[in-house]
């Protein structure tokens, strides 16, 4: 059982890390431009996490049907499930390119953006949108991959990706002079390129494809149980990213520069949250792929070594980021006041993956039963007590009382989710 958590995990934490490292290579070129870029970038990069993030359910709603079609050994299932996600997929895509003055509006009013960087916002968010049905699609052909137990494909996908991303970005923004748009431009160009990549790597699994039957891809009773587990998932992932949007948009009320620190703080969750995702990424599959088949013994063996294996993963990080999370900060920014201010932060940062991995992972595990109801409910408590605890708390010291109270967030749905899981077991829903 470890091996094959491993061989599938493996891959997908290469994959994963390779995501947050476009985000800290823009942060990085931001922050040693000047603080209103990078409070710009941090702004619309959580419009786009928040929006992006929130449509993440079309990869793993695709992952926990298709694994479940895949240890059923239903073939049909398998490549319906393909064709009706990308439908929905390239659809959404398309109608956030026509609505997106009106996302823009409502994201400056939301996220409290200042005067001073507006401008710079504009222009990133008016070309970052464009990639919505690119990523949307890429979604949907990384959660199927996944589904059919095949974590290769999506290393590579990402790879291809990230790299060419973060090439594009540095000669767009340096080499070329271009500021943000280079960045927005970089991020563009390779989005539509990797999934021209997936796309091709579908060949592999022509036999799947072998006929299309359009009456079968819309079967009402397929379509609804499809929506049904994606609604669960989009409520939850709503309010996962409003938990970050509303980190992002309190600090914005601070001013420029405490927005700026909590960019560079969520740096190092977002390492630790997509190398954790790996354990959760192969949860998903394999956890999927044994409920399907109903090898209850096998399902459980995932269930605990995923577990430990995560926990491995978190004390591993905990351990890097007390010994190198002051050379991390300084990676992102040579802006010394910055650094001052947000090196008093550390000390949390380096408590961050112990008191989240379980989140993560029960996530993984969750998705791979379609326990989406489940799911969804210990994120929408977890979010309530987020936000009462930081008013709550806010008088005595706003900065910290943001940053506290999100980090708990975070260990909340870790508790929850455990409590849950251990009254209902497979019989979770």
């Amino acid at each position: 059982m470890n091996k094959k958590i491993l061989a599938l995990a493996i891959p997908s934490i290469i994959s994963n890390i390779s995501n947050p490292l476009v985000s800290s290579v823009d942060t990085a070129l931001m922050g040693h431009l000047s603080s209103t870029n990078l409070a710009a970038l941090g702004a619309m990069g959580m419009v786009f996490m928040f929006i992006y993030g929130t449509f993440n359910f079309l990869r793993s709603g695709t992952t926990g049907i298709s694994a479940q079609a895949y240890g059923a050994k239903n073939s049909e299932l398998i490549s319906n499930t393909m064709y009706r996600a990308m439908f929905v997929a390239l659809a959404l895509g398309v109608i956030l390119i026509l609505f997106k003055n009106y996302i823009f509006q409502a994201s400056v009013y939301l996220m409290n953006v200042e005067n001073s960087y507006l401008e710079q916002s504009k222009i990133y968010f008016d070309i970052r949108i464009y990639t919505a049905p690119a990523l949307f699609m890429g979604y949907v052909l990384m959660g199927w991959f996944f589904g059919v137990q095949n974590a290769l494909y999506p290393l590579i996908i990402t790879i291809v990706l990230n790299i060419l991303n973060i090439i594009l970005s540095y000669d767009l923004v340096y080499i070329e002079n271009m500021g943000i748009e280079g960045a927005a431009l970089g991020s563009l160009i390779a989005q539509y390129v990797s999934l021209v990549l997936g796309l091709l790597m579908l060949l592999k699994y022509k036999g799947y494809f072998k006929s299309f039957n359009l009456q079968k891809v819309l079967i009402k009773s397929q379509m609804l149980h499809l929506f049904r587990i994606n609604s669960d998932i989009f409520i939850r992932t709503l309010a996962l990213t409003f938990a970050f949007a509303f980190l992002y948009s309190q600090a914005a009320k601070a001013g420029q520069d405490k927005l700026a620190i909590m960019v560079l703080l969520l740096q190092f969750i977002i390492w630790f949250a997509y190398s954790l995702d790996g354990f959760a990424n192969a949860a998903e599959s394999l956890v999927g792929n044994y409920y399907g088949a109903k090898n209850w013994d096998k399902f459980n063996k995932t269930v605990k070594f995923s577990l430990i294996w995560s926990l491995g993963l978190s004390i591993i990080y905990t351990i890097f980021y007390y010994l190198f999370s002051e050379s991390i900060l300084k990676l992102f920014t040579n802006q010394p006041e910055l650094i001052e201010e947000t090196k008093s932060f550390m000390p949390y940062i380096v408590a961050v993956p112990l008191v989240s991995f379980l989140a993560f992972i029960w996530d993984g595990i969750y998705i791979g039963m379609t326990a989406t109801k489940a799911m969804r409910n210990t994120v929408l408590i977890s979010l309530a007590l987020y936000i009462v605890g930081f008013y709550l708390t806010k008088e005595y010291s706003f900065t910290y009382a943001l940053w506290i109270n999100f980090v708990l967030f975070l260990l909340y749905r870790g508790i929850v989710q455990s409590l849950l899981f251990y009254k209902y077991g497979k019989n979770l829903k």
